[in-house]
């Protein structure tokens, strides 16, 4: 009986014996996979903030070189028609002025307003192209009506918006940013997609603005949209980004479910002023 009682001892010992080194075992085993895990985790994670950072800095790239884009855009206009415009009209205006004849006198007088109000409106339509004075005076909905009611009346495209929502105007950096971009966004399918119509809503939905563009061209969807702009093409993509980043905004490509179309969303929040970035 005695022998009995100390072989059952032994087997629940041993069995106790062999189900902790199992427990242990498992334990450290789920301990190694847990680390490996958030390695795994964290490498990823490393590698999506890389992803994000140099994404970012792609956007500040481009928006860096529209905006010298702009500036040596803006340079050569004054350096190439302004400046000889206004140096002409100093030959007009010179000291010899006084030794000529009345007639000869008021013929270079006549002459050099006239270069000098060429040199104004020169001035003034680079002005507008910074400002748009429809933008700078009746606001977003009426500047981009006058941008669509232009290209209808080309001829090429059956251009037509509509705003549904808009009873006050924006702050003017920010109706400015959104004109910039749907310019772009406009330049683009007049240029690639050979679309016979495009038509732009927009409305208001709690704190935020939509804008929507609709052709039936060729365009592009989210994904290569995407691709595009983790690439080094598609600087005109790269700039509507980086300028609705300013503005805290998104924006969506995609191909309507009948496949007749493509949509383009712009998604705004309505910010306070003093959050917007001054842009060209």
């Amino acid at each position: 009986m005695i022998f009995l009682q100390t072989v059952n001892t032994t087997g629940v010992s041993g069995v106790l014996f062999f189900g902790t080194i199992g427990m242990l075992v498992l334990t450290i085993g789920l301990i190694v996979f847990i680390i490996f895990h958030q390695r795994k985790v964290i490498r990823y994670q490393m590698q999506l903030q890389h992803m994000e950072q140099e994404q970012q800095k792609m956007l500040l790239n481009a928006s860096i070189r529209l905006q010298e884009e702009e500036r040596q855009r803006i340079a050569a206009d004054l350096h190439d028609d302004a400046g000889p415009l206004l140096a002409t009209a100093r030959l007009y205006l010179n000291e010899n002025l006084v030794n000529l004849d009345k007639t000869t006198q008021l013929q270079s007088i006549y002459n050099a307003k006239q270069i000098i109000d060429d040199t104004i409106q020169l001035i003034r339509n680079i002005s507008h192209s910074l400002m748009p004075p429809t933008l700078k005076n009746f606001g977003l909905e009426s500047a981009v009506n006058d941008l669509f009611q232009k290209i209808s009346g080309s001829g090429s495209m059956n251009a037509s918006c509509r705003f549904h929502d808009y009873r006050e105007r924006l702050h003017a950096d920010q109706e400015l940013i959104i004109f910039r971009v749907i310019q772009e966004l406009v330049n683009n399918i007049l240029k690639h997609s050979n679309a016979s119509f495009i038509h732009l809503t927009q409305n208001l939905s709690g704190n935020k603005l939509y804008i929507r563009l609709h052709h039936d061209g060729r365009g592009i969807t989210q994904a290569d949209f995407d691709k595009l702009n983790k690439s080094n093409v598609g600087l005109g993509l790269k700039n509507i980004q980086s300028r609705l980043k300013l503005l805290h905004g998104r924006i969506y490509f995609e191909k309507d479910i009948s496949q007749t179309y493509y949509k383009v969303t712009i998604e705004i929040p309505r910010i306070e002023e003093e959050t917007i970035a001054p842009q060209i």
